[in-house]
């Protein structure tokens, strides 16, 4: 019971954490010709490099915000991390000039980076058991968030192209007021650890965990399985009007629906999964099926079928939890900030990395010169992915438990 209102706060700073880009999508097109003027073409040049820039800065900071709380406690970096994107969103809600954007932008990503934080806060409170169920409450959260913010962005347009970022604003702040309140610091003299600057560095923290705790690898594995997740925002708009000419509606409701289901894979379903498979069965399971669900989607020219297929694809997302379980598990409890840090910098390179690669793909599949035309590429390039994920995870070093 004492953990419940906390649990329910890391909980809803996750996914106002995922909403950080998704409220942006519906209004940023409008946002930027409004303050920039020009054409679609050119607001979305400035739309990709906001997107990356925010990948990017979380990924740059993931671990130096782990580092610190390892170091000064969970708590106060979350509720400044809160209160930063507060501010955040009330800067783009004023800005006059798209290089406001890009700065607040920069302010966005760093503040999100606090998805290490919360982790780590998970990690403290969770006995080994607990670990894996309660890590899908980071993927769920993420799929409410996946939701919540283009919803929320699309809905409140209606009110001006500022009006999603004075909600999100509010959102934030109200939240930060609740942590204020309700949210104890679990980082104890028993587990905390000194600050040094090397940890904060995404590549000297992977090669020092790799080296002495061995989760190098399944690292490299949870980028790589990212990288080909992501591949449903960095590609699934433009691949369903392209395969099945759907309305930007159905779009919309495909990905709520995927969403959702997210949310109730990794928030409710991982439990019963992981009790039948256990940690390392739930890894190689996922990763199969979602092997299985890219390859469908690869070759697929019904929309229907896609569209029922959609919420089933989210069953593959029992993998994050189960993973993030085996290495909380395989370090010491002085570094789980230091290890979540890092999972939000892997994950953030594949945002970085997929939306380019996967856009790439498509448009090599699609252009009116291409040797072969196959909206799906995308998808089946995931599928591969997730055959050498099997291979990484396969050829890992023995962990302890």
């Amino acid at each position: 019971m004492r953990h419940r209102l906390p649990l329910l706060f890391i909980f809803m700073t996750l996914a106002i954490d995922a909403m950080g880009i998704g409220v942006v999508i519906p209004v940023m097109p409008a946002l930027i010709r409004e303050i920039e003027g020009g054409t679609i073409a050119s607001a979305a040049v400035w739309g990709g490099i906001f997107s990356t820039v925010y990948a990017l800065m979380q990924f740059l900071c993931g671990p130096l915000l782990g580092a610190l709380s390892d170091r000064y406690g969970r708590r106060p970096l979350l509720l400044i991390t809160l209160t930063i994107m507060s501010l955040d969103y009330v800067i783009v809600a004023l800005a006059g000039s798209v290089w406001l954007l890009l700065g607040a932008r920069v302010m966005g990503g760093i503040a999100a980076s606090t998805r290490s934080v919360a982790t780590a806060f998970i990690a403290d409170i969770s006995t080994p058991e607990q670990k894996a169920a309660r890590f899908g409450l980071v993927g769920a959260a993420f799929g409410l968030g996946f939701v919540a913010g283009p919803l929320l962005g699309g809905l409140l347009a209606e009110f001006g192209t500022r009006a999603p970022f004075w909600a999100a604003a509010a959102l934030a702040l109200a939240n930060m007021l609740l942590g204020l309140f309700i949210l104890p610091e679990t980082v104890t003299d028993e587990i905390r650890r000194p600050f040094h600057w090397k940890r904060a560095n995404p590549w000297s923290t992977l090669l020092d965990l790799g080296r002495t705790e061995r989760v190098g690898r399944l690292t490299f594995l949870f980028f790589l399985y990212q990288t080909a997740f992501f591949v449903y925002p960095a590609i699934w708009a433009y691949f369903a009007v392209e395969r099945f000419d759907w309305s930007p509606r159905t779009i919309g409701l495909s990905l709520g629906l995927f969403g959702i289901s997210l949310a109730i894979v990794q928030g409710w379903l991982i439990r019963y999964v992981l009790r039948w498979f256990g940690d390392r069965g739930t890894v190689l399971w996922g990763l199969l099926f979602n092997a299985v669900v890219f390859l469908l989607l690869g070759v697929l020219e019904d929309g229907t079928i896609a569209l029922m297929l959609t919420p089933l694809a989210a069953i593959g997302g029992v993998v994050i939890p189960a993973l993030q379980a085996m290495m909380s598990r395989a370090i010491p409890d002085n570094a789980q900030g230091g290890l979540q840090g890092l999972l939000t910098s892997a994950g953030a390179l594949a945002m970085i990395v997929s939306p380019l690669v996967m856009s790439q793909v498509f448009w090599l599949a699609t252009a009116e010169n291409a040797p072969i035309y196959l909206p799906g590429l995308p998808f089946l390039l995931s599928m591969g992915l997730m055959g050498i994920c099997v291979v990484v995870f396969l050829g890992r070093k023995r962990m302890r438990p």
